[in-house]
């Protein structure tokens, strides 16, 4: 029988089930959640950037707007956000925006994190912060996002189109 997940690390396993979902289809394995106070979950995403075409389909997005459609509002006050990898800054900033009370996420991000790696959007004059928990299943996410990377190693254009690195060039 199917137990209704009470801590950090069952809805961080949830995550991760969407991650692998992600991994799967191509796309960047990331996986997220959002829980209410009473812990329903009230929206799911994972990393949809390649097959909806839009950069911002990142799977912290996609659990946000999926979570303020169904309570019919954009703000999620008391709520707790999942996600796999630390969230980068434009993630951060739809968390600041939705009022998220806390996150949780797997492993960190040394080249994009926005919650202690890069930056720490709290650190900044802000009037809204999020309380952060980071390192849950970390081990798991960093090798699950490993195995997409080395596997695409040497496919760039394909995954990302013949203008990758042209400003870079």
């Amino acid at each position: 029988m199917y137990t209704y997940p009470v801590t950090d690390i069952d809805f961080m396993e949830l995550c991760l089930e969407l991650a692998e979902k992600a991994y799967l289809l191509g796309e960047v394995p990331v996986g997220s959640i959002v829980v209410s106070k009473s812990g329903e979950i009230l929206g799911k995403g994972h990393n949809e950037t390649r097959r909806l075409l839009k950069p911002f389909a990142h799977a912290e997005i996609m659990a946000i707007s999926s979570a303020a459609e169904r309570v019919g509002n954009y703000r999620l006050k008391d709520c707790t956000l999942y996600v796999t990898k630390e969230p980068c800054i434009m993630c951060a900033g739809t968390i600041l925006e939705a009022r998220i009370e806390r996150i949780v996420f797997g492993c960190f991000d040394k080249r994009r994190g926005a919650f202690g790696s890069v930056i720490d959007i709290n650190s900044l004059p802000l009037n809204h912060k999020v309380k952060v928990v980071g390192g849950i299943l970390s081990e798991r996410s960093e090798e699950l996002l490993k195995n997409f990377f080395r596997a695409r190693r040497g496919t760039e254009v394909a995954i990302t189109g013949p203008t990758r690195n042209r400003l870079y060039a």
